[in-house]
């Protein structure tokens, strides 16, 4: 008691100052740490995200955290609710990948451009070129006829006169003949059968020819329900091949079109050579393509039968090969221009002693090309080589690809097709078995084994025409005298049968209208982006921010995953080693409390600021305790 302590008394209004001071560094401190903290768990992560989201339903799980048989409903309901959202989902962007598409007809009215029209006469000619080795053909076929059918087929009298003439230079014609012979097939085996032979039901059997490959160990049998199919491809494979050995190919231009063409009128003005283009056709004979100059196109000024094309065609057939042709009149085929006609597809016979009025309405077809079709825009991403000196159409890619393999496989051309560069057509004088190749192709093509019908795709756009035809006797009975005699002596040609004689043909446009079916994309990106915008607001009753926010917390819950596995993976370097290193026993201690050097540490100071009691406080105190010293 002896030694007393001086205490400085500071002022209660400093002191207050001096803690707000505090306070306030403090909070600036907190304010500057907030900016670079994070979220340390998982738990703060969703629980602050539930409770500041714009998503209907979220916030159900923090209130009714201390409830949790809610939190599980509200949980489940939640989740269930964002599988079915996304389930919708993936339905939108299926069907946006599929790339649907709007079908649009269009009507529109306009002067039409005259499509081309390719009229044969169905008469394969005799050329003068080849005329010898037909009639040989002929013989032989007379006699295989005569074979198998006991039938005497009448030839010209010329025919029978020089057949002993010729028989030396048939000798090779018949050794290829004899080669594939025309046979008579019982069921499913080839039977070679005596002449006239009473034993045979002649119901119970086909007729087909065989064809071999070069050493006769692989052999084809084509063969055929009908015999008069049968016999007019055999006579057809012989013709071919009699075709293929001209050397020059102009050899069979013999146009006789004044000969074939009695009148042709397009819109009541006369056609002249200028309008119309030959070519010959092995089947089919002279064909003729009218308004194929695209130089000078037909226009047609009015719709109706008058505003078109009139054609007067001879359709009585004089010089026709029997055994290939068997019908009699004119066939014709309406297709655009730059386009080949291929007149097995879609042309159509002309009747004799009718008048076939053909009305036409026009359609054109525009396709999406990519992804929404596989159409070609001009074939040139088709791997098939065009051997048509014309624009790309899918029967053009398909013969041209036959015509390719064709080449590949059996070393030749088939005479029907354009020929490729370096290639020459069939010929069994050259190319011994390629017949037996030929059909062996064939059905495999039919069968799409070579794959044409895939590689050749359709055009993206292309122009066809709708047909209607109407007929009616022409001429009449009562205008035939004159019209008959008129016409001889025009065209110098006596006309001996009035009845299959002529034919007349109108084709004309039904209206001015035609018809454009285009596509659109029935799906695109606004219309995906709308369907998911609607399908979000339906389950979750949110917006485009709220998709923002859930953004947010995905990438939030990377960051926090990056962070926890980066804290893992430096606390597991920051491990002491297992035991205490040798002569170091009074370190002990330092060590396992010393930091690491380089490695930052958290110091946590907690200050305990208690204010102190004011001076009228701590008075009374002191009078109660000297009153208590001084009673003692």
């Amino acid at each position: 008691q002896g030694g007393s302590v001086k205490t400085g008394k500071m002022p209660e209004g400093e002191k207050m100052r001096q803690c707000k001071q505090e306070e306030q560094q403090q909070q600036k401190e907190e304010e500057r740490e907030g900016l670079i903290e994070f979220y340390g768990s998982y738990q703060e992560l969703f629980q602050f995200f539930c409770s500041n989201t714009t998503i209907h339903g979220a916030i159900r799980l923090v209130c009714s955290k201390k409830n949790k048989m809610k939190t599980a409903f509200w949980s489940v309901l939640f989740f269930l609710t964002f599988g079915l959202m996304y389930w919708q989902f993936g339905i939108l962007y299926r069907e946006y990948f599929s790339y649907p598409v709007n079908l649009n007809l269009n009507l529109n009215s306009d002067r039409l451009t005259f499509p081309a029209v390719t009229l044969c006469t169905l008469n394969p000619y005799r050329y003068s070129a080849i005329r010898k080795k037909l009639d040989e053909l002929d013989q032989i076929t007379h006699q295989t006829l005569l074979d198998l059918y006991d039938y005497n087929m009448s030839l010209a009298r010329s025919d029978w006169a020089s057949l002993s003439a010729r028989k030396r230079s048939s000798r090779s014609l018949l050794h290829h003949v004899q080669r594939h012979p025309l046979r008579r097939q019982k069921r499913d085996n080839f039977v070679n059968l005596p002449e006239n032979s009473p034993s045979v039901d002649k119901n119970d059997w086909k007729i087909g020819f065989v064809l071999c490959s070069e050493n006769n160990k692989h052999c084809f049998h084509q063969a055929y329900s009908s015999g008069v199919d049968a016999v007019r491809e055999w006579y057809s494979f012989h013709y071919i091949n009699i075709l293929a050995q001209v050397p020059d190919a102009k050899a069979l231009d013999e146009s006789d079109f004044e000969n074939f063409i009695y009148s042709c009128r397009f819109n009541e003005a006369t056609c002249d050579k200028a309008n119309y283009t030959h070519f010959h056709h092995p089947l089919y004979g002279n064909c003729y393509t009218f308004n194929d100059n695209s130089s000078s196109l037909w226009t047609s000024s009015l719709p109706g039968i008058n505003n078109g094309l009139s054609l007067v065609v001879r359709t009585e057939q004089n010089d026709f090969i029997p055994l290939l042709s068997t019908v009699t009149g004119a066939r014709v085929m309406v297709h655009d221009q730059n386009e080949p006609a291929f007149m097995d597809d879609g042309g159509f016979n002309v009747r004799p002693g009718i008048e076939t009025s053909i009305s036409m309405r026009k359609e054109m077809t525009v396709r999406l090309g990519g992804s929404y079709s596989d159409c070609t825009e001009d074939g040139s991403d088709v791997p098939v080589q065009n051997l048509y000196s014309s624009r790309y159409t899918e029967q053009v890619c398909i013969r041209s690809c036959f015509q390719l393999n064709m080449v590949e496989r059996c070393g030749c051309a088939y005479y029907f097709y354009p020929l490729p560069a370096g290639a020459e057509y069939c010929d069994y004088t050259k190319h011994i078995a390629w017949g037996y190749c030929y059909y062996k192709l064939l059905a495999e093509f039919k069968a799409d084994v070579l794959g044409c019908f895939h590689k050749c795709r359709k055009p993206c756009k292309m122009t066809e025409y709708q047909l209607s035809a109407g007929y009616s006797r022409w001429p009449s009975a009562v205008s035939e005298d004159w019209v008959f005699y008129i016409l001889s002596q025009q065209n110098k040609y006596n006309i001996t049968s009035k009845r299959n004689g002529v034919a007349k043909v109108n084709i004309f446009f039904e209206e001015w209208n035609y018809k454009t079916n285009g596509e659109s994309p029935a799906f695109t990106v606004v219309t995906l982006l709308s369907q998911l915008g609607n399908q979000w607001s339906l389950w979750f009753g949110s917006s485009v921010l709220s998709v923002m926010e859930l953004a947010e917390l995905i990438l939030d819950f990377i960051a926090i995953t990056f962070i926890l596995a980066f804290r893992w993976f430096r606390s597991r370097q920051q491990l002491p080693p297992p035991g205490p290193p040798p002569n170091s026993h009074a370190n002990t201690a330092f060590q396992d409390e010393a930091p690491s050097l380089g490695t930052p540490h958290r110091f946590t100071v907690e200050a305990v600021v208690t204010t102190l009691p004011s001076y009228n406080s701590l008075e009374p105190r002191g009078q109660s305790r000297d009153g208590e010293v001084g009673h003692e």
